[in-house]
């Protein structure tokens, strides 16, 4: 075989190779084109759902919402046992509602969530006052502590010779029936309890507290905490919402069904909360998972209907602070070596 004969040979095998290898090329990139629309394709199709799945969210929870309005309406000029019973329902609906939103999170938006959420918040604002128009709760006065009322009433150091005894304008509080308020304020460096006969599923209140240890059990209604410094407060499942507001330099425990937070500084938080909480105008929040137990709170738990399998305790949405992709500074997650554990010390 003379020198032309193999060069010839030789350039016929590259030539060979090199289509295989074009060749090669081709069907690679026709395959990642393929692939590529069948990903746009797929996430063309789950925004579809998404966006089904939102226009049903909205269309149902605004129609609904405009029911419980157009029923609040009605209250007006209604006499008590017809205004009792509408009332009623429109709680009944408001808390479907906001069970309807619970489930509904996991596929809306960020914004649409807090839309929904600052709309059914206004609807809880609207059926309380309505309520509270309508049928006035008793007034009670200011009058001297019970002894009852003392045997659960000590300074927070559980002696009874130490600490500040409560202010002479102090009130130990509840309701002669459920639907009413019951709570403490005005009260500094006391240890407060309240039992499950007491609270009765009624709204608590504790407001102006400075120094005090307090233990709430059994299941509220609601739960609302203002002006509140250097506390501790420990509260059995609420199976509404909780509300904090102007709170400083606390402990907060209990398990909710919503938690709204306002004006807020250097409180922990330990929470067991079925929605996504809510923070606004505060700063040094910290957030854990509820870790108090108590005997009966397996029993309180089944009164308030919150569901145990669902805690959204790190889930924690702050108005204050819309910066997609970057953490909000005004809240952290408490460390696990830093969580406590034993509250009876």
């Amino acid at each position: 075989m003379d020198a032309t004969t193999e060069v010839s040979q030789e350039t016929g095998f590259a030539g060979e190779s090199g289509a295989a290898k074009i060749q090669e090329r081709l069907q690679k990139r026709h395959k990642t084109r393929i692939e590529d629309v069948e990903r746009r394709k797929e996430a063309k199709a789950s925004q579809s759902v998404a966006e089904e799945k939102g226009e049903y969210f909205f269309s149902t929870f605004n129609a609904e919402r405009a029911s419980i309005e157009e029923l609040l309406s009605s209250c007006s000029g209604a006499d008590r046992a017809v205004l009792t019973q509408r009332l009623e329902e429109a709680t009944i609906k408001t808390l479907q509602l906001q069970k309807f939103l619970n489930d509904s999170m996991l596929f809306l938006t960020q914004y649409d969530l807090r839309q929904a959420q600052a709309a059914l918040q206004k609807l809880q604002t609207v059926l309380a006052q309505t309520r509270e128009e309508g049928l006035p709760k008793k007034r009670f006065a200011f009058k001297a502590r019970t002894k009852a009322a003392d045997e659960v009433t000590v300074p927070v150091s559980d002696t009874p010779d130490a600490g500040t005894p409560a202010d002479a304008g102090s009130t130990n509080i509840c309701g002669a029936a459920a639907s009413e308020q019951c709570g403490f304020s005005n009260m500094n460096n006391v240890y407060l309890t309240k039992t499950a006969e007491e609270i009765q599923k009624g709204d608590v209140l504790l407001t102006h507290l400075t120094n005090c240890k307090v233990r709430l059990f059994g299941s509220p209604s609601t739960l609302h905490l203002k002006h509140i410094d250097s506390c501790e407060i420990l509260c059995g499942p609420v199976s509404s919402s909780v509300f904090v507001d102007h709170c400083t330099n606390s402990t907060l425990a209990f398990p909710c069904q919503q938690l709204r937070t306002h004006n807020t500084t250097d409180t922990q938080v330990y929470v067991h909360v079925t929605s996504r909480a809510i923070i606004e105008d505060c700063h040094g929040v910290s957030f854990a998972p509820f870790s108090w137990s108590y005997p009966t709170l397996k029993e309180d738990f089944t009164v308030s209907g919150l569901d145990r399998d669902r805690n959204n305790w790190s889930q924690v949405d702050d108005f204050n602070w819309l910066a997609a992709g970057r953490p909000s500074p005004n809240w952290t997650v408490i460390p696990e070596a830093d969580r406590k554990t034993n509250w009876d010390a």
